[in-house]
């Protein structure tokens, strides 16, 4: 099969051919039908996440096909369409795992990171791992679901009940997520870059009130703000941002170093949080929202050799939305 992998941090990817992976137990070996692409991909490129082994297949947001599963799977059937996310697989003994906080687990995998990802035309997923996808959406907008519709539900959860929410980055998570909480009733600010005319616009066009640089203050104070982008300036801006009592979510799995502030911005009770992976009941969760609400994933597709183009769009920030690979896969028969 053909793959676009890393090979080293900072390097373009290559397109290789690599054997199709043997399938194990517990496991489905998957056709891969879509994958998005995330700014997760980008710090495992850049080499910002730790513990990285070369050669590396990035992409955990993946929407495949059954191709084979283990004789002890039960839960998918050959030809049912699946979702693979950013968690693998989890230990189930370590504290955390044994607290329901299976997304902290101290062994846990992840996908596109310390096991192959989707940037691949098959992959093999734990059985135990991969989502049902809503029936409502095709493949290339289910993608985006997998990894900027469920870290950004899991951080829309996070900052609690909120009549009026701030987005800090409008890319592919916001503009999910601002759609959601909409539908929720709730009042969206975006921001984006300062000068940013275009995702200004855009975030209007999905119903925030008011859209504007991060640079900038909303015009009233806000109840919480998510930060979906990497940039740890952003966290005394949201603080100037949010009410007394309000809350700032920071969304990403990494981000630059946060500048000194004075305490007179966290004074009066706010505060500051992380949103770390997932859980597979985020995950369940979602998915059963997502088919009741009718999202509008906007995505860009190119073919899975096109990797280097679409990492570089979501890099200087030239995408409407989400980007996705849908590579052009053949069949393996009954190998």
């Amino acid at each position: 099969m053909k793959a676009m992998r890393i090979h080293a941090v900072g390097r373009p990817l290559s397109l290789d051919e690599v054997p199709i992976p043997a399938l194990g137990a517990g496991q489905v070996l998957l056709e891969v039908l879509a994958c998005g692409v995330c700014r997760t991909d980008l710090h495992v490129l850049d080499g910002e996440l730790p513990n990285l082994a070369f050669p590396l297949t990035p992409g955990h947001e993946i929407v495949a096909r059954v191709v084979r599963a283990a004789p002890d799977v039960t839960a998918f059937a050959r030809g049912e369409r699946v979702g693979v996310p950013w968690l693998a697989r989890t230990c189930g003994s370590c504290a955390y795992c044994e607290r329901g906080q299976e997304n902290l687990c101290e062994r846990a995998l992840f996908t596109g990171y310390t096991v192959p990802g989707g940037y691949a035309q098959f992959v093999v997923a734990d059985a135990a791992a991969c989502l049902a996808l809503p029936a409502r959406y095709g493949d290339a907008e289910a993608a985006p679901l997998l990894c900027a519709g469920l870290i950004g539900y899991r951080a829309y959860r996070a900052a609690g009940e909120s009549p009026k929410l701030g987005l800090y980055g409008f890319g592919a998570a916001a503009h999910l997520l601002a759609q959601l909480a909409c539908a929720g009733g709730r009042e969206v600010y975006a921001f984006t870059k300062p000068g940013d005319d275009a995702g200004q616009a855009f975030a209007r066009e999905l119903g925030a009130v008011w859209a504007g640089g991060s640079d900038e203050l909303p015009p009233v104070p806000l109840d919480a703000a998510i930060i979906f982008a990497a940039v740890g300036a952003l966290v005394p801006a949201a603080l100037a941002a949010v009410r007394k009592g309000g809350r700032v979510v920071c969304a990403g799995i990494h981000m630059s170093d946060i500048p000194a502030f004075p305490y007179s911005l966290l004074w009066g009770e706010r505060s500051i949080s992380s949103v770390a992976n997932l859980t597979r009941a985020d995950g369940a969760e979602f998915m059963r929202l997502a088919a009741s609400v009718q999202l509008e994933p906007a995505v860009e597709r190119f073919p899975l050799d096109d990797a280097n183009e679409a990492l570089e769009r979501l890099r200087t920030g030239r995408l409407r939305g989400a980007a996705v690979l849908v590579p052009s896969a053949g069949s393996v028969g009954e190998r």
